[in-house]
């Protein structure tokens, strides 16, 4: 019988997002006839390839860069279930004034899977780490997180809390929290949605799994359903939609494993106890909409950081640096040369766009 019932909810979901979809998808090309973006090739990567680094698991990681050697370095680390190509505007902005160093997680992207089956984020903060030897065993450095990797930077100051004021040399986190992103994730309706799937199927990758299932159905029902999915829960009002199509994209194709265990692992996850080791300039981001993590988790976060400041960008959601990334490559410039003590500052901050 439950079996039944949650069969019957899920396609009750599924039916009532399918006609959202197609209202919901039309409405929006209405409102955005031409759409500036529709053009840019997201997926390009950077020149440089600086990979496989294989972690301490021996997963091996895909790590590209772009920019001078030289120059200052900022170390880009992307959300859950993306990839490094989320940083595309970033390091084709920024890559004359900095070297931009982007790597794809484990399971995501160009990445391999870990063959001792860890997705969880503390091994996150050892990829990161192992990273890190790599590419800037002594020089000093910026990292840049996205959601879930803004988490990777609290587990690697988990790790390894002495590399916050030596070769870290600052953090900016963007569209982060320290905790509660699954609860946050699934919307207003979060704690309620994951409290029923908990006394249905009490462990966390029991729930993982059932809302992988309910995923894998509402992408059975094409491209329309999985943009609007994508708008409603990661974008602001005005989002290109070939950049909502493009994050839509990336997700669906993440690996089954990245949605069960992955999601598991960041279900109960706090990492507000590491937050302190953080001893380092940081900047917190986040979108006017975002409703992954809101304003008020960046407001916590700022109060958890020991030397953080925050700003709110207008117009933006969970995927501010896609979404508004002209605004958001001037204040990662800005606060890049504060960082590094005005080099970068002389050249004029890009836009972001491919020239």
């Amino acid at each position: 019988m439950a079996r039944r019932r949650a069969a019957v909810v899920t396609a009750g979901v599924a039916a009532a997002a399918v006609a959202a979809g197609f209202l919901g998808r039309a409405a929006l090309h209405r409102k955005r006839a031409v759409d500036p973006e529709a053009h840019e090739p997201l997926s390009e990567l950077p020149p440089d390839d600086l990979g496989p680094v294989a972690s301490y698991d021996g997963t091996e990681l895909a790590v590209r860069a772009a920019g001078d050697p030289k120059s200052p370095m900022i170390v880009f680390v992307h959300g859950f279930s993306l990839d490094m190509t989320t940083w595309h505007y970033q390091w084709k902005g920024l890559s004359d004034r900095y070297r931009c160093v982007l790597f794809d997680q484990r399971a995501h992207g160009r990445s391999g899977s870990p063959q001792s089956r860890d997705y969880g984020v503390a091994a996150m903060g050892k990829d990161l780490a192992a990273v890190l030897d790599r590419v800037a065993p002594k020089k000093p450095v910026l990292l840049t997180g996205h959601s879930m990797g803004g988490m990777a930077m609290l587990a690697l100051a988990e790790v390894e809390p002495e590399r916050f004021g030596t070769t870290v040399a600052g953090a900016v986190f963007v569209n982060a929290a320290a905790s509660g992103l699954v609860v946050r994730a699934v919307g207003s309706l979060g704690s309620r949605v994951q409290g029923v799937l908990r006394a249905r199927v009490p462990s966390g990758i029991g729930v993982a799994r059932q809302i992988d299932a309910v995923r894998r159905t509402l992408l059975q029902r094409g491209p329309d359903l999985g943009h609007l999915a994508a708008r409603l829960s990661n974008f602001g009002p005005d989002a290109s939609p070939h950049i909502v199509d493009y994050v839509a994209g990336l997700a669906a194709r993440a690996p089954v494993r990245v949605w069960t265990d992955g999601l598991a692992d960041l279900m109960d996850l706090d990492l507000r106890h590491f937050t302190s080791d953080v001893r380092v300039p940081s900047l917190v981001v986040v979108g006017e909409h975002d409703r992954v993590t809101p304003i008020s988790a960046a407001h916590e976060l700022v109060g958890l950081l020991p030397e953080a400041r925050m700003t709110i960008v207008p117009d933006a959601g969970h995927q501010l640096m896609l979404e508004q990334h002209e605004r958001f490559n001037e204040l990662l410039a800005s606060f890049a040369a504060e960082v590094f003590g005005g080099r970068g500052k002389k050249k004029q901050a890009g836009n972001g766009k491919r020239s």
